[in-house]
């Protein structure tokens, strides 16, 4: 029996990439977005292309209920979840100062990139307990995708990178808590990944990749992140829990 993902925001950018590794890896999907059916039925069309079961779960995972309506269309359609990727994020909709920002747009980025997120793994999280009591051969995992914001501050989108900090200590928490049934759940934090959340600072970082800012001289792409992420969903790491990995080329390594 194939193995089932659950990718938030896996219809594009860094999720789709997630999406394709994952679809190779031999599992089925069910994709999140919030984008209607009809807009992604490409992106899906070419996931199922290898053979895998592909269902759309169309959501804000900031919402409550819609949070709840997608969990319970994985179990109508598939009966079982092994890996929930929470990769969806929001940038602030107008990056501003934080000693200008409003609350406004802390709470839109905080609910979705955190909130939905946490509240997100903690109903998979119960489901995959219950699926590993009723059959102890079950095998799980959750993957946070966060970001080098996590760490590394930009003063103009504060909220973002609280966000991403507090999903980076989520990950310990799950981790400390889902231990004893042998669920691990991870980090993985993208650096500069060349998305179409970025494409409007190309230039920007060109010229700073250019001159240094990472180590390895190029953009990161959606397809370096899915590699890492499918290998921990794949078992590749299986007494890491709670561990971060790193996919920025370099850029977080302290250097003189």
């Amino acid at each position: 029996m194939r193995k089932v993902a659950f990718i938030t925001g896996g219809s594009r950018g860094i999720g789709y990439g997630i999406a394709e590794h994952l679809a190779k890896a031999g599992f089925d999907l069910a994709i999140n977005g919030v984008r209607p059916k009809e807009a992604v039925e490409d992106a899906l069309a070419g996931l199922r292309e290898g053979g895998a079961d592909v269902i759309y779960c169309q959501g804000d995972i900031a919402s409550r209920d819609d949070r709840a309506r997608m969990m319970e269309q994985i179990k109508a359609h598939f009966g079982r979840l092994n890996v929930l990727v929470n990769n969806a994020g929001v940038a602030p909709k107008e990056r501003r100062d934080i000693l200008e920002a409003t609350e406004e747009s802390f709470e839109h980025v905080v609910g979705t990139n955190l909130q939905g997120a946490y509240f997100l793994t903690q109903a998979a999280a119960n489901w995959m307990v219950q699926q590993k009591t009723d059959s102890p051969e079950f095998t799980g995992s959750i993957i946070n995708v966060s970001s080098i914001s996590a760490t590394v501050i930009s003063v103009n989108r504060g909220e973002y990178c609280v966000a991403k900090a507090g999903l980076s200590m989520a990950t310990q928490l799950f981790a400390a808590r889902l231990g004893e049934f042998d669920i691990p759940v991870f980090e993985v934090r993208p650096g500069i990944i060349r998305t179409d959340m970025t494409s409007g600072v190309i230039g920007k970082y060109d010229k700073l990749i250019e001159e240094g800012l990472t180590v390895q001289k190029r953009w990161g792409f959606p397809d370096d992140v899915g590699r890492a992420v499918a290998a921990l969903a794949r078992g590749d790491f299986p007494y890491s829990t709670g561990q971060v990995i790193m996919v920025d080329g370099g850029l977080t390594l302290p250097r003189l």
